[in-house]
């Protein structure tokens, strides 16, 4: 497994983490927007594990700052979400670069590997409810999910001739740091006296409001999902755009 991201600290935790459980795993630090980057991960791969033959695309962003630096209002105040007529060239770029023009990077770096190779594959590109539907006060990130949506029916179709799979699935709220660091970047704008609404008059999905806990998906509940697209179980789906999101987008 080859785990690509552009804090080396997190990067290096998550792969020393699996391979304490008996699995093996190396670390390619980059950043996927830029194709230098994209291309040398897979070349990693291959150079490590001689194919390429399965990928998850999980590089994803809700703002322009960086999320592991405290944050500075003043400072950094146009590279948060905000509506249309509000928002800043410096937030949008920098959501697009990664969720948009990053998975494009990927999936064309990764295709081009397993084009070569003509034994096929699968590919799981990582989505969201805003890919789906819309959500209020993060236009950028609604907008590149959407994007996302597209690039997976768009490579779904042209690379079936290969026998190559492309899904996506689009998750609503789940136990991950940047759930966390959300809530916490939405508190700190309250407090420095700007209050934005990233959802709508919803709030929970359809489990979560039925849940005595009222909890939100964890990890490995997406990760049951993404594990299914990826293995020959599911060899007649491609294209495909899973809600993986608790019934969020059925009401």
């Amino acid at each position: 497994m080859v785990c690509v991201g552009r804090h080396r600290k997190t990067l290096e935790e998550t792969v020393s983490k699996i391979n304490s459980e008996g699995h093996q795993a190396i670390a390619v630090v980059g950043d996927v927007s830029q194709t230098a980057d994209a291309d040398r991960m897979v070349e990693e791969a291959v150079k490590a594990y001689g194919t390429l033959d399965l990928a998850v695309n999980a590089a994803g962003v809700m703002e322009g700052r960086d999320p592991a630096k405290p944050l500075d209002y003043e400072r950094e105040n146009n590279l948060l979400y905000n509506s249309i007529h509000e928002a800043a060239d410096e937030y949008w770029d920098a959501v697009m670069a990664v969720n948009v023009t990053g998975m494009f990077k990927s999936l064309r770096a990764e295709l081009r590997q397993m084009v070569k190779q003509g034994k096929g594959g699968a590919i799981v590109n990582i989505g969201s409810i805003g890919g789906l539907i819309g959500l209020g006060g993060n236009p950028a990130y609604v907008a590149s999910k959407h994007g996302v949506t597209g690039l997976t029916r768009n490579a779904a179709i042209d690379y079936a001739k290969y026998g190559i799979r492309i899904n996506s699935v689009n998750p609503a709220g789940t136990e991950t740091p940047m759930k966390a660091r959300a809530y916490d970047l939405l508190q700190d704008m309250k407090k420095a006296g700007r209050e934005i609404s990233l959802v709508s008059a919803k709030a929970q999905s359809i489990l979560q409001m039925n849940d005595p806990e009222h909890r939100i998906a964890k990890p490995e509940e997406q990760a049951a999902v993404i594990l299914f697209l990826l293995s020959d179980e599911s060899s007649q789906l491609t294209g495909g755009v899973y809600a993986t999101d608790g019934g969020w987008t059925a009401y």
